[in-house]
């Protein structure tokens, strides 16, 4: 049924819709109460991608996309194990796609841009739920026009659960001590209609509530995090410093709960808190971001750009950008019937692929598609020189092989870096290991700026695939315009790496002076700055060249290596 206060509207075109979304009427003079959206189980669930109309703001009606309801969707709960059968029914009038974010299914099933739903279609992928206990997400992948889709509203959670995570003391009863929680920032125009590619994105929506509270229970509760932002990073925390407990990354449980105060999540990112609210009750605070303590280079920052570069057009004007601001109220009510009370000392036991066991290393470098002081912060960028193609494979991937891969970001700004398929686990972030809460099973990782790098390890096990699977940045701006690449996974047990088996090293790095580049087929080499601009070119002919960088200033250089067949770019830190 639908539960309205006074400072609540929701109209439906659907009929039959009964959907509890809160709005904003009088300039947040009022609360909501947090949507929390209804569950579906297997063995078979129906989805319907649909318009919808939501009044957010009084007298004003949003045009909104949703499944089964006005804007966002309901969370699905899967056992790992069991066999699934999902009718994707496309009641939009124009073509979509529906990824299961996180899950390690086929290709076939995983819904990326080559799964296309036309218009008054239904699309009924089938598969075993093969991942581990944690939170996923749902939402659209149609090329050039995710962003779109996901702005009006399409998204949903995907809770797994296991037999491991069951045999733990934690709260799991949905709704009452195990809360979803879809935080995305939107801009409106004049008419109160959403509005996408643009940087004006200074309203918070809730699980699609403005002016969210929720009501939580004087004991441990359970808050699932998604970032479901079109760009946006977000700092967490809790006023007053109130500490809390990391128990899951995105694909899974950590080891034990790490005890933070700030938690940063960038768009796709997930993770699971556990709030200790045991003898707080009447108590009341303010979920936050602390984005005035995110560095510079970070969407969400100060400033966006990781150097001196030009700002992002209409970021200054956004009062969100490098401030502190509440993402929703919490209020501490009595306790529940047989509460949990204490944070466990230990959960589950992670293990990590050994970088002995490594088949293949693949790196990807990030850029501007056209080089330059401001496309470095703006872009569009692209992966290894090349914008997304639907006709080309960039990776081929043996069956079960054990792969690092390397990312390096040239630009100015921060990446959320995605893959589909698999989970991995971070090595290292600039050289250093990553922070306790992030050593789980992860499949979304922010890649710094201005030269950073990121290294992970994963295996391709289970799946082959004629169908490819995506890796692609998580700001969708960025992925509509071409940061993206695909990959296919094949069974050949003989098959070693990539599309041409050449592997180019340059070294040392960093360096004072002389780089040497060897592995090299008949190639163009162009050397360039962080600017874009061209140092040196040259034809080799031989499998080694060397180049002085004596005469340059410190920082950030990269090779692009150009061969019939390829084209690889290399980072080369000068000191």
């Amino acid at each position: 049924m639908i539960l309205l206060s006074s400072c609540m509207k929701i109209k439906s075109i659907q009929n039959a819709l009964l959907v509890f979304i809160a709005t904003i009427p009088l300039m947040g003079l009022c609360q909501n109460p947090l949507f929390i959206p209804d569950t579906l189980t297997g063995p078979s669930i129906d989805l319907s991608f649909q318009t919808g109309e939501v009044e957010f703001y009084e007298g004003f009606t949003t045009h909104t996309f949703g499944y089964n309801q006005a804007i966002l969707g309901p969370t699905l709960i899967l056992k790992k194990g069991e066999d699934i059968i999902l009718n994707v029914t496309n009641d939009l009038t124009e073509p979509t796609t529906l990824h299961w974010h996180g899950l390690h299914v086929s290709a076939e099933n995983d819904g990326g841009p080559h799964t296309v739903i036309e218009a008054g279609e239904t699309w009924s992928p089938a598969f075993k739920v093969l991942d581990n206990a944690a939170t996923y997400w749902y939402h659209p992948h149609l090329h050039e026009r995710t962003e779109w889709h996901v702005t009006k509203g399409g998204a949903g959670f995907i809770i797994v659960r296991d037999e491991e995570e069951a045999l733990l003391d934690l709260p799991r009863s949905y709704g009452i001590d195990d809360f979803p929680v879809a935080i995305q920032s939107r801009a409106f125009d004049a008419d109160k209609q959403v509005v996408q590619q643009t940087a004006a994105d200074d309203v918070m929506l809730i699980n699609g509530t403005l002016d969210a509270f929720l009501d939580v229970p004087a004991q441990v509760v359970r808050l699932r995090l998604l970032n479901g932002s079109t760009e946006r990073v977000y700092n967490f925390g809790f006023e007053g410093n109130i500490e809390f407990y990391q128990i899951a990354t995105d694909g899974g449980l950590l080891d034990a709960p790490v005890t933070l105060t700030r938690l940063m999540l960038s768009p796709g990112e997930r993770a699971e808190i556990l709030l200790n609210m045991t003898g707080r009750e009447d108590d009341s605070f303010n979920m936050m971001s602390f984005a005035s303590e995110m560095p510079n280079g970070i969407y969400g920052a100060t400033s966006p750009g990781g150097g001196q570069m030009s700002s992002i057009p209409g970021y200054d004007a956004n009062d969100l950008n490098g401030s502190d601001f509440n993402i929703m109220r919490l209020n501490v009510v009595a306790q529940n019937e047989n509460p949990v009370t204490d944070i466990p000392a230990s959960l589950i036991t992670n293990t990590p692929y050994s970088e002995s066991d490594v088949m293949t290393t693949r790196s990807l470098l990030f850029r501007a598609k056209v080089m330059g002081p401001q496309n470095a912060l703006t872009g569009p960028f692209v992966i290894n020189g090349v914008s997304f193609d639907l006709e080309v494979i960039n990776y081929e991937i043996p069956l079960d092989n054990i792969e690092v891969w390397q990312l390096t970001n040239m630009t100015a700004i921060s990446h959320p870096f995605h893959i589909h398929d698999v989970q991995f686990y971070i090595l290292d972030i600039n050289g250093v290991a990553p922070p306790a809460n992030m050593r789980g099973r992860k499949d979304v990782v922010l890649v710094p700026p201005m030269g950073s790098t990121v290294r992970f390890i994963t295996k391709f096990d289970d799946h082959t695939s004629e169908v490819p699977y995506m890796y692609h940045c998580h700001m969708l701006s960025h992925e509509d315009d071409g940061m993206m690449g695909q990959f296919v996974v094949f069974d050949n047990a003989s098959a070693t790496n990539d599309q041409s088996g050449v592997e180019v090293t340059v070294y040392p790095n960093p360096t004072t002076d002389q780089v040497t580049l060897s592995g090299l087929m008949p190639s163009t080499i162009e050397l360039y700055n962080m600017s874009g601009q061209l140092l040196d070119r040259r034809i080799s002919k031989t499998g080694v060249e060397k180049f002085s960088l004596m005469n340059y200033q410190p920082g950030v250089y990269y090779f692009e290596v150009i061969t019939l067949k390829e084209r690889q770019t290399l980072s080369v830190v000068k000191n």
